[in-house]
């Protein structure tokens, strides 16, 4: 290196930057850019999985089954209400990565804090979401959410993964080949219904969805932690007794709101001058809570069985029911039989007759262990080999899954309609590590028609323990938190 280079840059004149204005503007926005760079690499990447759909198509979905679930749901129609999350809601979707889909925004006449969204733009939010947040970034963080499983693609995605099990390889291709949206609704069962492949999140969805709704929140300029603060408000109304349907269909993966921080804090933490609140916000809150009191839910929405108790036979005090395997809460009017390790809890009405003079659970849960034996499998040495009851360790994921997947295709034998939803889907209750699988079968109440089959599984020594929470695809969103209350207060004897 030449020496007389260095000693005419080490005698070079520093120009202070307060001499140079415009040195100065240029050094403010490399250093803006350089902050938005550094913010857009650190961020969790996230993208959405296969599909079968084309975007276009996940519009048409959309607003397909939007016009059914106007029509069963309790719309509020009130213009000021709507417009005011219109554009809260646009202000969020501007900053929505990937498709640039037609989003809309309305509101439900529901008290119950719950949301979902529909592929291709369609967005709902219950006035019980504006009712409960705090801030106007705690509600910004639902619509966020909301708009990431647009913005992903997780309705198809779902439906496009189920398609592939469900349906023979001939006439999927020629359903989609007619490029005939309605055909492949019809052929999927995916109109607006809980069981619904396009509602039914997995709980790595859920996770994907809460890390694009933060930065969603980020780009836009509002407080990030609005999201995990909303989280919280969930959670303390379920402890607090009140209406909470947001889990029903948001399945509440582990660590949620820690895995919120974390994104927050790969962004740069929570930025000076990013809006959380708004006197616009607490004006329509107010404005809400003053309208009158939604209308109270139909017998089929409330009452599925069991009179006097509300929402799918949920009653406010329990009883509880062990046998040798575990113990579990249920609602104090429901009724518990039991025989060994196999139970069966049911409203009144739950047991039906099938119409060749068996009676038929149609509304309850059943409980009993599954013993896969044949074809070499040795079930006990497996779960009792390098990996047993270690918490979310592979092997017991695999051995979780194939247990499942065995038990599966033994329903399927004296189940011959019978088809799978959505399954693997780990997760832990008291410790215990769980798998979640969703089933439709034909229902045996009278007049027919489906039924949704929630199963969970978890490992035993002696054999695969299963629970199955039963009730018509109709009417299951109204126990779906009975079931999740009993499935929480599940305790596996040693």
């Amino acid at each position: 290196m030449n020496k007389s280079n260095l000693r005419d840059r080490g005698t070079a004149r520093v120009e202070p930057i307060g001499h140079s204005p415009w040195k100065a503007v240029a050094l403010v926005v490399a250093m803006s850019f350089v902050l938005a760079v550094a913010a857009w690499a650190s961020r969790t990447p996230l993208a959405p999985g296969w599909n079968l759909f084309s975007p276009q198509q996940d519009v048409e979905v959309g607003q397909q089954v939007s016009k059914d679930a106007e029509r069963q749901m309790p719309m509020l129609n009130n213009a000021r209400v709507d417009n005011y999350v219109n554009n809260l809601g646009h202000k969020l979707t501007a900053k929505a990565p990937g498709e640039k889909y037609p989003y809309q925004f309305k509101v439900v006449n529901d008290r119950a804090i719950n949301a979902f969204a529909l592929p291709g733009g369609p967005i709902y939010i219950n006035r019980g979401v504006i009712e409960a947040a705090g801030t106007e970034s705690q509600l910004a963080g639902v619509i966020a959410h909301e708009t990431a499983h647009v913005a992903l693609r997780h309705g198809t995605n779902q439906a496009s993964k189920a398609s592939a099990a469900q349906l023979p390889l001939a006439i999927l291709g020629g359903v989609l080949g007619s490029n005939s949206t309605g055909a492949m609704l019809a052929q999927l069962g995916a109109g607006f219904a809980v069981n619904s492949v396009l509602l039914k999140y997995s709980r790595t969805a859920e996770s994907q969805a809460d890390l694009m709704g933060t930065q969603i929140l980020y780009d836009s300029k509002l407080d990030t932690r609005g999201m995990a603060q909303f989280f919280e408000v969930i959670q303390a109304g379920n402890q607090g007794g009140r209406q909470v349907e947001f889990f029903s269909n948001h399945p509440n993966p582990d660590n949620r709101i820690a895995n919120v921080n974390k994104e927050i804090a790969l962004l740069g933490g929570s930025q000076r001058g990013y809006q959380s609140d708004s006197s616009a916000f607490r004006d329509i809150r107010k404005y809400v809570q003053s309208l009158p009191a939604p209308p109270a839910k139909s017998t089929t929405q409330t009452l599925q069985g069991d009179p006097g108790t509300d929402g799918g036979g949920q009653s406010s005090s329990s009883r509880s029911f062990q046998n040798s395997v575990l113990r579990i809460d249920y609602p104090e009017s429901w009724q518990a039989y039991g025989q060994g390790d196999a139970a069966t809890i049911a409203p009144r009405g739950g047991l039906v007759n099938d119409g060749n003079g068996n009676q038929a659970l149609a509304r309850g849960v059943i409980i009993n262990i599954f013993e896969p034996h044949s074809d070499g499998y040795q079930y006990t040495q497996r779960l009792q080999g390098p990996g047993y009851g270690q918490q979310g360790s592979n092997s017991s994921h695999t051995a979780l899954e194939q247990a499942t997947d065995r038990l599966i295709q033994e329903l399927r034998l004296s189940n011959r309609n019978m088809r799978v939803i959505q399954n693997h889907e780990h997760f832990q209750v008291n410790g215990q590590q769980m798998e979640s699988t969703y089933l439709s079968n034909d229902s045996p109440v009278s007049g027919g028609g489906r039924e949704t089959n929630w199963l969970i599984t978890l490992q035993r020594p002696e054999g695969l323990l299963f629970i199955v929470f039963v009730a018509p695809e109709r009417e299951f969103q109204s126990y779906e938190n009975t079931f999740q209350r009993m499935l929480n207060s599940v305790r596996v004897n040693p």
